[in-house]
């Protein structure tokens, strides 16, 4: 149904019905929010947002709502934010599909124009079928409403206990320092997506940049496709070995220069945003948790290793965001700290002519020195109430 309706031009290229769908299969099991958990969440948040009030410019984002949540919560709350940042990129795959037909000799025939919607609508789904996948795994994965470090909206600062819970398992350490920990990582990435409204839209004007840039080489792709399909990879007929093709890489499109300098300016945002959580929580925290060296050494592992994000971004960008760069940008982070102190670090995400590039990152006086940062942010942070 949702195929047909974007085939109609009814409706996006990838649906959100498809996406809960698909994801919420992945997850499978789920559990719903209990008073301990709510109490021990609102908790751990009263002091994390009490450590943060030294350590950012941002304030606190409104915690008046329920601060725990589940899976599905999760899902259900970020699948309309998640629909619109990559719908770009299946238009852009669905417009180089289409070009390649327009291009054909029989371009102009009914044939083309009665089959172009459809492989529209079929690039699409094949999109949403790898989102769904990765969102389910996404799910089950995160610590927190904020914890993908990825501008999503104004989402409150919620914890997710399920998965706290399992994050923990086998470390040996205090939950209740490990829920402050988490907790102060949601709350630092909440204020920061919260008082930058700009970053969503930054980040999708990227994709769509990308998303312009696709050119498909038909007989690459032909090629790929039966060498798939002889292999057993790729099954025409069954959706789940179509996701596995598009993870593996197969359909990939060879990458423009206009195409890699909009992946270098994600890479950069998406680490800078990271460092800039690494940094903010480590300066909040300090020496307060005796277990912080651990969790944090944890969360790193955990990035690098089992991040569900990354296999997303990677999958369908080809965008790998460097572990290294991640800590080189919290490195950065300090030394603006140490430089211009903690309002001027902060006043960095007003636009993102005050953020680095990579290359920027090794000199960060002679940044500063290049960019100016005006006075009044008072727009940052909306009209005062």
């Amino acid at each position: 149904q949702a195929l047909f309706a974007a085939a109609n031009g009814n409706a996006p290229l990838i649906s959100q019905e498809t996406l809960r769908d698909l994801s919420r299969r992945v997850i499978k099991n789920d559990r719903p929010i209990g008073n301990i958990d709510l109490v021990a969440s609102q908790e751990a948040f009263a002091l994390a947002n009490t450590w943060l009030d030294q350590a950012t410019l941002f304030p606190t984002t409104s915690l008046g709502g329920q601060c725990a949540a589940s899976r599905s919560d999760w899902l259900g709350e970020t699948i309309p934010a998640w629909q619109k940042l990559l719908e770009p990129l299946a238009d852009g795959m669905a417009s180089a599909l289409t070009n390649v037909l327009e291009d054909s000799p029989m371009a102009g025939s009914p044939q083309i124009a009665h089959i172009t919607p459809l492989m529209r609508a079929f690039m699409g789904s094949l999109i949403a079928s790898a989102l769904g996948q990765s969102l389910g795994e996404i799910a089950t994965k995160i610590t927190g409403n904020n914890d993908v470090a990825i501008p999503l909206g104004a989402l409150e600062a919620k914890l997710i206990p399920m998965n706290i819970d399992e994050w923990a398992a086998g470390l040996n350490l205090r939950m209740d320092e490990v829920r402050i920990f988490l907790a102060v990582r949601e709350a630092a990435a909440a204020r920061l997506f919260s008082h930058t409204p700009w970053l969503f839209d930054y980040v999708k004007d990227l994709i769509t940049a990308y998303g312009r840039g696709i050119r498909i080489d038909l007989e690459a792709m032909q090629q790929q496709a039966m060498e798939a399909m002889e292999s057993g990879q790729f099954d025409m007929e069954n959706p789940e070995s179509i996701s596995i093709a598009i993870s593996a890489g197969l359909f990939k499109p060879e990458q423009t220069p206009q195409q890699e300098a909009a992946l270098a300016k994600l890479e950069i945002t998406f680490a800078l945003i990271e460092g800039w959580i690494d940094h903010v929580t480590t300066k909040a925290i300090g020496e307060r948790l005796p277990s912080f060296n651990s969790l944090s050494e944890m969360h790193r592992r955990n990035r690098v290793t089992k991040s569900p994000m990354q296999h997303l971004f990677a999958t369908l960008l080809g965008l790998e965001v460097s572990p290294r760069l991640m800590r080189e940008c919290a490195k950065f982070w300090f030394e603006v700290d140490s430089l211009i102190g903690v309002d001027g670090r902060d006043k960095r995400f007003e636009d993102p002519a005050f953020l680095p590039m990579a290359k920027d990152l090794e000199d960060v006086s002679k940044f500063l020195e290049s960019t100016t940062v005006p006075d009044d942010i008072s727009g940052l942070f909306g009209e005062d109430k």
